[in-house]
């Protein structure tokens, strides 16, 4: 039976009540606070990992101050084939589904201007990058015949099915300019601006067991959009310590966000099922890069970074939902740590490349009740992979260089394992968090938990021309 049980965890009953759900903490770590590193197709080989090497446009996502290192112009287009497949095993079955998408992934350009001057200053630089990339993810559960709720008519129904639904989008335009001081220091700046679209749902259902049917319920405040825009500054350097060897060092200010937000509630005492609109602030974490680089001829460059968040996401309090999700972070989030490294070796006009990322889990563990396969309640079950969990991503690529022209190719796969909490929804006088029909209403003092392994394959062609 889905009883009721007094819950013992780390995170409130009220936090998650007043949020909306467990995906609101999802796409405020895994959207609006997380890094956009589609780049270009060598961009994506090395993994992302340029910050002491720099020379294109993608320097600005790592480390403004690679513009400075380009001594030519250079425009490139770059279009993404990508996948996205979420495993989600519970209660001894599993479900599998996969989205496919093609698209613009990434445009950039580079305009050098030479100083013909006796001054040590040799080239003022000015980039443009635009990255694009799909936040569609859709993870299906399989459901539990031994998780059975007990309606107030006395009707039985087994748990069926769970489903997280998220589609939308996330993109990045930068601005920047980089100079280069005598071949041997290179300084530059970046204006970012960020824009993204989510639509999410979270739904369950119940099958009745006296006659089979299946009762579709949605929970409170879900399906819900956000339509969100933000805003960053960079700064970077990179110290040429002598023609084999470089260091940089970068830091991007926290990205504000204004998210108008709508979403539909139900059984409000006096709208009823209805469905309102409402915005919030979102500062997500400041962060920091340092990088080292080895360039051991004209054939091979190998480069390292390693990125720190400095701070953690945080939204301008209006009422309760923000000031339990600043405690949530507060109480639980870990601050981004992660560490790339990318080489490229030349035989003279092929390239080859190849890269290495590891990301953090963003959360420490958290201790939650959540039900047995048996139906059964764990107390205060501790998990260290709850929500999200770390990423690993390795990467390969090839590329041609006609010397005006140039075509790249990559392949990424990033894969991640992690606990999916879902159903939980308490209702009491102060607020109501359950899973709704329009007859029923669902309610769980526990969660259900389901393991989940994202695998994602994608595929990346860069056209470029440098003149």
């Amino acid at each position: 039976m889905l009883k009721k049980s007094l819950a013992i965890m780390s995170i409130s009953a009220a936090f998650f009540a007043q949020a909306q759900d467990v995906s609101v903490i999802r796409n405020t770590v895994d959207v609006y606070s997380n890094a956009l590193n589609v780049g270009s197709a060598k961009f994506n080989a090395m993994a992302g990992s340029n910050g002491a090497l720099g020379g294109d446009a993608n320097s600005l996502l790592t480390n403004p101050a690679g513009l400075g290192v380009a001594i030519s112009g250079e425009v490139s287009g770059t279009l993404s084939i990508t996948s996205n497949k979420n495993t989600s095993s519970y209660a001894g079955s599993s479900y599998g589904y996969t989205i496919n998408k093609g698209d613009l992934g990434n445009i950039g350009a580079v305009m050098t201007f030479q100083l013909m001057t006796e001054s040590a200053w040799k080239f003022i630089n000015i980039g443009v990058n635009y990255s694009n990339q799909s936040i569609d993810n859709y993870i299906e559960t399989p459901g539990n015949a031994n998780l059975v709720y007990e309606f107030p008519d006395t009707s039985l129904s087994s748990f069926g099915r769970h489903a997280y639904d998220r589609y939308g989008y996330m993109s990045k335009t930068s601005f920047g300019v980089g100079a280069n001081y005598n071949n041997n220091l290179y300084l530059g700046a970046g204006l970012n601006f960020f824009n993204s679209s989510i639509d999410q749902s979270d739904t369950a259902i119940f099958n009745s067991l006296a006659n089979g049917s299946s009762e579709y319920f949605s929970k409170q405040n879900t399906p819900f959009y956000e339509r969100g825009n933000g805003f960053s500054a960079s700064l970077g350097v990179i110290g040429k310590l002598s023609p084999n060897f470089r260091l940089g060092a970068s830091v991007e200010t926290p990205t504000f966000w204004n998210i108008d937000r709508s979403y539909n509630f139900y059984n409000d005492p006096i709208y009823g099922d209805d469905y309102a609109v409402e915005d919030r602030k979102l500062t997500s974490p400041m962060k920091a890069t340092v990088s080292a680089a080895f360039i051991a001829s004209k054939s091979f460059a190998l480069n390292v970074d390693y990125t720190l968040g400095l701070t953690k996401p945080k939204y301008k309090v209006y009422g309760d939902a923000e000031s339990e999700l600043n405690d949530f972070f507060k109480d639980n989030y870990k601050n981004l740590s992660e560490l790339k490294i990318g080489a490229e070796y030349r035989i003279k006009q092929f390239r080859l490349r190849g890269g290495y990322a590891y990301s953090s889990s963003p959360f420490d563990a958290v201790a939650t009740d959540r039900y047995t396969n048996d139906g059964g309640i764990a107390a205060a079950y501790s998990d260290n992979k709850l929500i999200l969990n770390d990423r690993n991503a390795l990467s390969v690529g090839l590329g041609y260089d006609f010397k005006s022209f140039y075509i790249d190719a990559s392949y990424q796969n990033i894969t991640s394992k992690y606990s999916n909490p879902f159903l939980y929804g308490v209702v009491d006088n102060n607020y109501e968090a359950g899973y709704y029909s329009p007859n029923r209403l669902i309610t769980s003092d526990a969660y259900a938990v389901s393991d989940v392994k994202n695998v994602r394959n994608n595929f990346f062609i860069t056209f470029g021309w440098k003149f």
